[in-house]
């Protein structure tokens, strides 16, 4: 591949795309880049989301905490099965067609740059969410969500989770919906809008665009997951509500 060809492919995305390819040394700004977005995303996964912070970010909105059965950050790195099961709580049954739930995920700094921003964004196109409690879960694998809707009797159960970090961005959020939530679901039934950040991602507002989108086309059909394709397109993505 040409230099021009390399540079204007580099230009379409953060990633590495090509390394030096021949067998002399790697330049020091290279090292030193890689070195610093390694230890970016050993600290996103190891870090711990300030769940006060984001209670406040979210004001005025109603927040709810919950916890999964990973007790800490190792036991939640070592077994992700306990991340999926909740632990023993006191959620009282809301009802809600749509049930807001923030996982803090592999990503702390994801939640704490992107998870109210998109909530904000989603009330501007969903404002039956105004004054629901939005749920905030610690160690937090996907299908917690299943658990949690499940408990609280949610029509639709829509997980903002931080993503596993690379090497070209540590601060990315997944949002993951899902229809009628109950315990056991399989990843084929959910809908996933990733890469919410803002080093080449989507930004909250189109991220809650297309995820407005999906809840009611979503209630339309009554699935989300391989039944549901995304057609939100990039123009006029919410359709006329009755």
């Amino acid at each position: 591949m040409s230099a021009p060809d390399l540079r204007r492919l580099s230009a379409l995305t953060p990633a590495r795309v090509r390394l030096q390819a021949g067998a002399g040394p790697t330049a020091l700004p290279d090292l030193l880049r890689f070195q610093q977005d390694h230890a970016a995303a050993r600290d996103a996964i190891h870090g711990q989301v300030d769940w006060d912070a984001l209670t406040r970010d979210l004001d005025p909105l109603p927040v709810l905490r919950v916890d999964s059965m990973a007790t800490d950050r190792a036991t939640y790195l070592r077994r992700p099965d306990l991340g999926r099961q909740l632990a023993p709580h006191d959620l009282a049954r809301l009802d809600a067609p749509l049930q807001v739930v923030i996982g803090d995920g592999l990503s702390a700094p994801a939640v704490m740059a992107q998870a109210a921003g998109v909530v904000r964004a989603l009330l501007a196109c969903l404002p039956e969410l105004a004054g629901r409690p939005v749920i905030l879960a610690q160690g937090a694998r996907v299908a917690l969500g299943d658990a949690i809707g499940a408990a609280t009797g949610a029509g639709m159960v829509l997980m903002l989770i931080g993503e596993r970090p690379g090497l070209s961005v540590a601060d990315s959020l997944g949002a993951y919906l899902t229809h009628a939530p109950r315990i056991g679901l399989r990843d084929n039934a959910r809908n996933c809008v990733s890469n919410i950040h803002p080093n080449g991602g989507l930004s909250h507002q189109a991220a809650a665009e297309r995820l407005a989108w999906l809840v009611m086309q979503g209630r339309r059909i009554g699935a989300t997951g391989i039944a549901l394709k995304d057609e939100s397109g990039g123009s006029d993505l919410l359709p006329p509500q009755d």
